[in-house]
């Protein structure tokens, strides 16, 4: 019997699932954050050593029994940066072939049909990637704001603190993104809100989305603003990739990645009607499962086993009482 590792690591969560040849899920492993520019190599290496180890003993394998390994890593963006994530994998000791990729493209393996197509992530930040027919890719930076790539967590939330922020100081409209903030940080002002965060003695992080959401989902016009104008940045991103693979006219999947495309139809419906005004033939795709999923084929490919049914096989295995409960929330 053949066993394959399928990895993933995010800014918020990540995973590590094992399998056979036939797409039975046989272990799983999960921890926090991993990507390298939050935790630094060393923190990725400790990620991927727990995470592989828990899925290992899960399926009662050791890391010598495995006959491919895919690992889609957050923040792997550059050549440069191939052999210091190399270094971090080898750490494990796997000695079996290996594929290392951006994460989002293990998002497309695991969602799209055929395995090509665009992949848009949309967590605690963004990415987009694509495959053409023939394997060429397609993609932005993945370096965020600096180069003009948002529409993630992140953005949308310093987005409300702007909005927030114009409020307290009279260039902008009345929000209720103000109080909403205050509760969740639990301060009693604006103006003791904006010395906390300038201080950093109030922290934001990526969970603070969820009170963009809700703002917006109550009838607040700026946090409905905020939410459809991340949907336009996705879309944005999205049109880059379309046309370097010269997609424009194609009939293809288009994947959408991350916790963020789970927040309510807003940020979807604005995301999707610009993407369709230069690819209106496109197909979206909601991943049904972890990303990870992605992982498992692309070790799957370095040993050669290209089976057009595994994907599903792998999706009716983690249905199983077995994974239902652990990935409830992945």
């Amino acid at each position: 019997m053949k066993c394959f590792l399928g990895v993933d690591i995010g800014g918020s969560k990540s995973h590590a699932l094992v399998a056979d040849e036939t797409g039975r899920v046989m272990g799983f492993g999960q921890a926090g954050c991993g990507n390298w520019e939050t935790v630094g190599y060393d923190g990725l290496g400790h990620v991927l050593r727990a995470i592989t180890q828990q899925a290992l003993t899960a399926a009662g394998i050791s890391i010598a029994q495995l006959d491919g390994a895919g690992f889609g890593i957050a923040g792997y963006d550059w050549p440069s940066e191939y052999r210091p994530h190399m270094e971090a994998i080898r750490s494990l000791g796997v000695t079996c072939p290996i594929g290392l990729v951006n994460d989002a493209l293990i998002g497309l393996l695991a969602g799209a049909e055929e395995g090509w197509g665009i992949a848009v992530v949309a967590g605690t930040g963004c990415n987009c990637w694509g495959l053409d027919r023939q394997g060429q890719t397609g993609r932005i930076t993945g370096e965020g704001p600096l180069f003009g790539e948002e529409g993630g967590a992140g953005s949308l939330v310093r987005r409300a603190i702007g909005a927030i922020s114009r409020q307290w100081s009279q260039r902008g409209p009345a929000t209720n993104l103000t109080a909403a903030f205050l509760e969740s940080k639990r301060v009693s002002d604006a103006f003791s809100l904006l010395e906390g965060l300038a201080l950093q003695k109030i922290a934001l992080d990526a969970e603070d989305v969820r009170t963009v959401f809700k703002v917006a989902s109550e009838g607040d016009g700026i946090a409905q603003a905020i939410v459809e104008w991340g949907g336009k940045q996705l879309a944005d991103l999205a049109g880059g990739v379309v046309h370097q693979l010269g997609f424009e006219g194609e009939a293809f999947e288009m994947v959408l990645v991350g916790s963020l495309w789970k927040s309510g139809p807003r940020l979807r419906d604005a995301f999707s009607r610009e993407v369709q005004k230069i690819a209106p033939k496109v197909r979206f795709v909601q991943l049904p499962v972890p990303p990870v999923v992605g992982g498992v084929i692309l070790g799957m490919q370095q040993a050669g086993v290209r089976n057009p049914v595994i994907r599903q096989k792998l999706f009716d295995s983690l249905s199983t009482p077995r994974f239902i409960g652990t990935l409830a929330g992945s």
